[in-house]
């Protein structure tokens, strides 16, 4: 698999984001990955808002989120089944302003990846659109998938065998947001101002119609449920 991480000017709000990404992607391969940050999609569809106040900006965290819980350092939230600081809102390159999350990842994604298809005449294409995420117990960010579009989002070896002939039970693989984290990765947290990325090469499925709720499993049946649930108990 290869990730090629691309510079580009600054996006401005309201700017035409097909125009923005066919200014730095000449030719995209077929079977290839376009990697867009959420923040570009986000600008595109006018999803910010001026910054006027913590309060103001905490009743946006609370508005775009199913559950809000403050800490100590930030607000815990979950939004479109995943767990994040904030309800995903930044304020990180944003000259002022506060960037919500695109309304809707999956659906622009899809009508993305449609636009390109027809310009490049292409009849395989994933788009993934990222963000960046903590984890439990783990200084630093990793990559997240919002949303993507054409090709399965998960891998299952559920009933398959491993090498040993052992029938697997559990075992299922997060392929989106195994390539958003490699593309993040490349694509820098900073100043790097490369907000597109295009992989190539990638072990993966492509599809027509993906199942936007494939990744999401409830709270009953997260492992880690337990141990949160009792998290007090542990010195």
């Amino acid at each position: 698999m290869k990730i090629k991480a691309i510079k580009t000017e600054i996006f401005h709000e309201d700017e035409d984001l097909i125009l923005f990404i066919l200014k730095y992607v000449k030719n995209l391969r077929e079977n290839s990955i376009l990697v867009v940050t959420s923040k570009i999609i986000a600008l595109s569809e006018g999803r910010t808002a001026e910054y006027k106040s913590e309060k103001q900006k905490v009743t946006l965290i609370k508005k775009e989120s199913k559950f809000a819980l403050k800490t100590k350092h930030t607000w815990l939230t979950i939004k479109d089944g995943m767990v994040m600081a904030s309800s995903g809102i930044d304020e990180s390159n944003a000259n002022g302003k506060i960037i919500l999350l695109p309304k809707d990842s999956f659906k622009s994604a899809e009508i993305l990846r449609k636009k390109l298809m027809k310009k490049f005449n292409l009849k395989n294409l994933g788009i993934l659109i990222t963000d960046s995420r903590l984890m439990p117990f783990r200084a630093g960010v990793v990559g997240v998938a919002l949303g993507y579009a054409g090709f399965q989002g998960i891998r299952n070896y559920i009933g398959k065998k491993d090498i040993f002939g052992r029938v697997l039970k559990m075992s299922r693989t997060d392929i989106a947001d195994s390539l958003a984290t490699s593309a993040v990765l490349c694509m820098g947290e900073g100043k790097e101002q490369q907000p597109l990325a295009l992989i190539t090469d990638a072990p993966i499925i492509f599809k027509e119609k993906v199942k936007r709720k494939e990744l999401i499993i409830s709270i009953k049946k997260d492992i880690y449920a337990p141990l949160f649930a009792n998290l007090k108990r542990i010195r």
